[in-house]
């Protein structure tokens, strides 16, 4: 049995929804950082799904790969800006960010 684009579809919108959403209404910055790994997955997933279904495998292997590479360069990043904020004002709320002054 093989599954439908539709199924890789709705997976990938499951992870995408709450990712979205605590991207819009998230206060800490450490789970603001792990909303953009969902979106990041939902995205891979998406893209594993249309490669399976167009039959371009390997077109679709060096996307994926390619998008891993940045994804893990983007938390890398992420991670560095937020244990730099963290160590200057103590505290992970996005609110504060506007505090600061440079």
């Amino acid at each position: 049995m093989n599954p439908s684009f539709g199924v890789f579809a709705v997976f990938s919108l499951l992870l995408a929804i709450p990712a979205v959403y605590y991207l819009i209404v998230g206060k800490n910055l450490i789970r603001i950082l792990i909303s953009i790994e969902l979106l990041f997955k939902a995205v891979t997933l998406l893209i594993a799904g249309a490669g399976y279904f167009s039959g371009r495998v390997a077109l679709v292997q060096s996307l994926i790969i390619t998008l891993i590479l940045i994804e893990v360069l983007v938390t890398a990043i992420g991670a560095g800006i937020i244990i730099a904020y963290y160590r200057h004002s103590e505290s992970l709320d996005a609110t504060r960010l506007k505090e600061l002054k440079g």
